[in-house]
């Protein structure tokens, strides 16, 4: 049986140490690898989804899941937790197995991962230049139909115009950077965070050293450089934690896992941004866009 989230583990967060930190909102990534057997991704999707409200179940409260609006709210001891699919490929297109993962919990949703799939082409499949499917626009139809967050991160470029043609409201980069700090495929373009921020939504920045730097270890402050890029753009209300936690191998020096929150908020006081604009940063923006979609 998979180890308990409310229990101290290795690797980049877990149960103590989000309350340890104040986290009052946490995504929880469902990803698989995808593969050419969706049935077998599904289950393991399903397994996670199993594991996390087993764990919620045994944390006394401590550990909620956050299905609406009211529950985005932050709640003295306790870590709302917000499941999301890092990847559809596993539902085959199928509207009826999305709105099956909504009732078992699933909030928030990417399209595809870095692949092409029946929905849409990834970020790193550079050489079509394919956008949404007819099947993705059905799903994001049906995402929105749901109050489900549309999330852009992993998506090709094309797709990214393409969805925001198909949807309406604010939707999320739940962790993708500047492209104009660092050209990567997985950063937002200037044009890209500009729509983002004319429809509401926020770009959670990543800690991933390939994201932030073009080359060697990175630092809190090349972290920053992004930030201030994005508030230069589009304002500071439109910049959010991606973090991507337990998903990447290398990090900026001094931003090891949630216990080392607080080196960020000192570095954002360093940078310039005051008291509000950092809370705001720190969750208070993404938490804006979930109560508007969730309700």
């Amino acid at each position: 049986m998979a180890q308990s989230l409310c229990e101290p583990m290795p690797g980049h967060l877990d149960l103590p140490r989000l309350l340890e930190a104040g986290v009052g909102l946490q995504f929880f990534a469902l990803f698989t690898v995808p593969s050419h057997d969706a049935g077998a991704n599904l289950r393991r999707i399903l397994e996670m989804i199993t594991h996390f409200h087993h764990s919620a179940a045994q944390s006394e409260g401590r550990l909620r899941p956050v299905l609406t609006a009211d529950d985005v709210e932050p709640r003295e001891g306790t870590v709302g937790g917000l499941l999301a699919v890092e990847g559809l490929s596993s539902i085959g297109g199928s509207v009826e197995v999305l709105e099956a993962l909504h009732r078992l919990g699933v909030r928030s949703a990417m399209l595809t991962w870095n692949e092409r799939n029946d929905l849409a082409d990834g970020a790193l499949e550079q050489t079509s230049g394919g956008g949404l499917s007819s099947a993705g626009r059905r799903i994001v139809q049906a995402m929105q139909r749901l109050h489900m967050v549309l999330d852009v991160s992993h998506l090709g470029e094309k797709g990214f115009w393409d969805l925001l043609e198909a949807s309406e409201g604010p939707f999320i980069a739940s962790h993708s950077n500047a492209f104009g700090v660092r050209e990567h495929p997985r950063n937002l373009r200037d044009e890209q965070l500009k729509a983002l921020a004319a429809r509401g939504g926020v770009a959670g920045m990543n800690f991933y050293t390939q994201f932030v730097v073009d080359e060697g270890p990175a630092t809190l402050e090349d972290l920053i450089r992004h930030m201030r890029h994005i508030a230069d753009l589009i304002g500071p209300q439109h910049i959010g934690l991606g973090s991507d936690f337990d998903g990447i191998s290398a990090w900026p020096e001094g931003l090891g896992g949630v216990q080392d929150y607080g080196n960020l908020r000192s570095a954002l006081t360093q940078a310039g941004f005051s008291d509000a604009e950092s809370e705001g940063i720190l969750g208070g923006n993404m938490r804006r866009v979930l109560r508007a979609v969730l309700a």
